[in-house]
């Protein structure tokens, strides 16, 4: 046990707290240390050294809740502002937005003058933000920008929100009112991106000077081989860079060279393997060469990824109806349908693979569900068999076939089941 400790121990207090401040000579940044001087700062009534002490706990370990506690009771009456500001955040790390933010809102009504409200304005426009209440969050850094107009965070997030709210034309207005009015050219580059998305390519290429956003730009305005000899003097650099593979597909393409355009949309796949762009600029590529059906394939693998299976079901439709005999194609058909829960309909795809690939097991097992669920037993223990006889081990097999067969007496309907137990000897 070191001599703070042991002073301490034996309440020798004022000693303690003397060697522990010693200690931080050689330990700046101990958490623990900072926790034993504010204890001990509490004791000796020292309450300013305290919430010195507790705040430079708060600095090293923003989620330590005692810091919090001890801070919250030392604010409680000397400073209302800090108190619901603390309180807040507290709030906010225990999950408890709702209360958080009715927090912020108390320390920013409790502040001497709008400059200090503003961390508190940061935080509540932040969890605003977090909420998806995109226009509160407008609202509270529209209200920072009257009394921090100087910072270009500010502008930025604006110009976020706006895209989700108004529109992307919202945001290039906000991100060049900045720049014309307080003379911020920190995001440049930002702003270019906003005018390439917004089909604005010649506005991107007089402010930027990324090389790959001047590459993109000259593509958007047809200066297809300046843009190239622009990517061209990155291609030592940028060999493992997505975007660079995406720009060059798409030189690529608009040169009509689409077979060197899939080999970089693949080399763009290696990389971000996840990603919609990946179809969709197949899908384009196909539509250049009158391929329908794999332009329509590429749409629904597109719009899977975005998570708009509606779209991508009817995508997968489309091509289905120029080759209505791909498997893979079919079984996804068969999938989406089931899943929206047309069983029906799933089961319609399930019977035209099936005739396609007798062996497909999946489909085989799909009918038998199917044909059980509508009374049809003896159509599922049909299924069945061909299961049996195409995988002997199957465990579905194994875990239904003698319960239908059992249950079915000669294998017959359920509904011929049904009138043997009514009838009995009259129908035999």
């Amino acid at each position: 046990m070191n001599t703070a400790e042991q002073l301490e121990q034996s309440e020798k207090y004022e000693e303690a707290y003397a060697e522990y401040k010693k200690m931080l000579v050689s330990k700046p940044d101990d958490v623990e240390i900072f926790t034993r001087l504010g204890h001990l700062a509490l004791i000796l009534d020292k309450k300013e050294d305290a919430k010195i002490y507790y705040a430079k706990i708060l600095e090293l370990d923003p989620s330590n809740i005692l810091a919090h506690e001890q801070l919250l009771d030392l604010f409680i009456n000397d400073d209302k502002f800090k108190y619901y500001l603390l309180r807040g955040n507290m709030h906010a790390l225990q999950q408890q937005m709702s209360f958080a933010k009715s927090d912020y809102k108390k320390a920013i009504s409790h502040a001497k003058t709008p400059e200090e409200a503003l961390p508190a304005r940061y935080l509540l426009a932040g969890l605003c933000e977090g909420q998806e209440k995109y226009n509160e969050a407008i609202d509270e850094y529209l209200r920072i920008s009257d009394y921090d107009d100087k910072n270009s965070v500010i502008f930025l997030k604006l110009a976020e929100l706006y895209e989700k709210t108004e529109g992307i034309e919202s945001s290039i207005a906000t991100l060049e009112r900045g720049k014309k009015d307080y003379g911020f050219d920190d995001y440049d580059e930002v702003l270019a991106g906003y005018y390439i998305r917004n089909s604005q390519p010649q506005k991107a290429l007089d402010i930027t000077q990324n090389p790959l956003t001047k590459a993109r730009a000259l593509f958007d305005l047809d200066r297809n081989d300046e843009g190239y000899e622009v990517l061209m003097t990155l291609k030592d650099k940028q060999g493992k860079n997505k975007i660079f593979h995406s720009l060059l597909a798409q030189y690529y393409f608009q040169k009509d060279m689409y077979e060197d355009a899939f080999k970089q949309i693949d080399e763009y796949a290696k990389l971000e393997p996840n990603s919609a762009l990946i179809y969709q600029m197949r899908a384009l590529i196909y539509e250049k060469q009158n391929d329908a059906f794999n332009e329509h394939l590429n749409w629904g693998k597109y719009n899977i990824v975005r998570g708009d299976k509606d779209v991508a079901l009817n995508e997968y439709m489309t091509a289905y109806r120029f080759n209505n005999s791909d498997i893979d194609l079919i079984e996804t058909i068969a999938a989406l349908l089931e899943a929206e829960g047309d069983k029906t309909k799933a089961s319609e795809f399930y019977e035209r693979l099936a005739d396609i690939d007798p062996k497909n097991t999946n489909a085989l097992q799909k009918l038998a569900e199917f044909r059980e669920s509508i009374g049809d037993d003896g159509g599922a223990i049909d299924y069945l068999e061909k299961l049996k006889t195409i995988d002997p081990r199957n465990q579905y097999v194994a875990d239904n076939y003698d319960r239908l067969v059992n249950g079915n007496g000669n294998g017959g309907s359920s509904l011929m089941s049904f009138f043997k137990n009514i009838f009995g000897s009259r129908m035999r």
